[in-house]
């Protein structure tokens, strides 16, 4: 099986390794926007109890939130020394979190619909084919699973601030860090989960305000947006709407 990952992308997380718990390094945007992503997670079920997967966990900023709420978490990345930068500050946390070094596709050979809801964040603008990471998450989570996306739009807002406004005039994240003709249209990726056998749900934006410095979500998705899916719970069959916790 031919790896869906890009070794230049790899090879930069890797060199970024010590820094991923550092809130102002150059992971500090996943730190500042990690209670909204776990809060829209957590918005559509209970986690407590749950097997969830994070895909491309990085060095567990999501992974160890999630573990706090009381799942049952394993986390992938294809860089091993992300990898090994979640386990270091996993165990110093006490947490016990089973990380592996793995890509989806690779992943789900050997563990198909072994999860209760699998996450993937801030993972698809950086791989040579997204589409083949949505189907991947589709054959990992188990039917009446829940699967949580986030991503940027390939939208002319998102090059300005994603990449103009984010990397070159606020450094929030490192110069380089993401490339426009990779970035997912919310249409795109909903096509992707329905192809993948999914039933695309809510589509959130997520947004920062720079003069407060705060992240918010809501509103418009023309730049960061997450995005909710289920899988079927028999196949050819849609799924009732879940209310929260």
């Amino acid at each position: 099986m031919r790896e869906n990952a890009d070794p230049r992308e790899i090879a930069r997380f890797a060199a970024q390794a010590d820094s991923w718990w550092d809130p102002a390094g150059p992971f500090g945007a996943l730190h500042a926007i990690n209670d909204l992503r776990l809060s829209f997670i957590a918005g559509h079920g209970p986690l407590a109890g749950r097997a969830v997967l994070d895909v491309g966990c990085g060095g567990g900023i999501l992974a160890e939130a999630l573990a706090r709420r009381g799942a049952a978490v394993t986390g992938i990345d294809a860089s091993a020394e992300a990898i090994a930068a979640a386990r270091r500050h996993a165990a110093a946390a006490g947490l016990a979190i089973d990380y592996r070094v793995a890509t989806a596709e690779a992943f789900a050979a050997a563990a198909e619909a072994r999860f209760d809801a699998v996450v993937c964040m801030e993972l698809l603008e950086h791989v040579p084919q997204p589409a083949e990471v949505v189907r991947a998450c589709g054959r990992l989570v188990r039917p009446g699973g829940d699967l949580f996306f986030a991503t940027i739009n390939r939208h002319p807002e998102a090059f300005f601030f994603a990449i103009l406004g984010a990397e070159w005039l606020l450094g929030l994240v490192a110069r380089g860090t993401h490339r426009y003709r990779r970035f997912v249209r919310p249409a795109e990726l909903s096509a992707w989960c329905r192809r993948a056998g999914l039933v695309p749900g809510e589509t959130r934006g997520l947004h920062y305000n720079p003069f407060s410095r705060r992240f918010r979500t809501g509103g418009h998705t023309r730049v960061n947006y997450m995005l909710h899916a289920r899988r079927p719970a028999a196949e050819g069959g849609d799924l009732p709407a879940r209310t929260g916790p």
